[in-house]
């Protein structure tokens, strides 16, 4: 199984969505998430969290409300933002770290 540790070793961008069943922003995330993924393509891995299902990748990284994004590369954190972010602002946010 492969690890939450392993998944932000890439050295390609890494876009974590930190969301909850529950939330409506969230559900706000999928379409613009879904089109930054056709935007950018092979450029970055989009990766879900449920943080109801994961509650220690959620603490881990201080995560207090979803949505919650983080971009990791090379296992760092290269920007975060909480509430729901535009697919044009995430690809900018991408593209720098490509």
């Amino acid at each position: 199984m492969t690890t939450f540790a392993d998944l932000i070793k890439s050295d390609k961008p890494v876009l974590i969505d930190f969301s909850a069943e529950w939330c409506g922003p969230c559900k706000m995330m999928a379409p613009i998430l879904k089109q930054l993924k056709d935007m950018a393509g092979e450029d970055v891995r989009i990766i879900k969290v449920d943080v109801d299902k994961n509650p220690a990748a959620a603490s881990a990284y201080n995560v207090q409300g979803v949505p919650t994004l983080i971009l990791f590369k090379d296992e760092q954190i290269k920007w975060r933002q909480s509430g729901v972010v535009q697919a044009a602002q995430l690809k900018q946010i991408v593209d720098q770290y490509k």
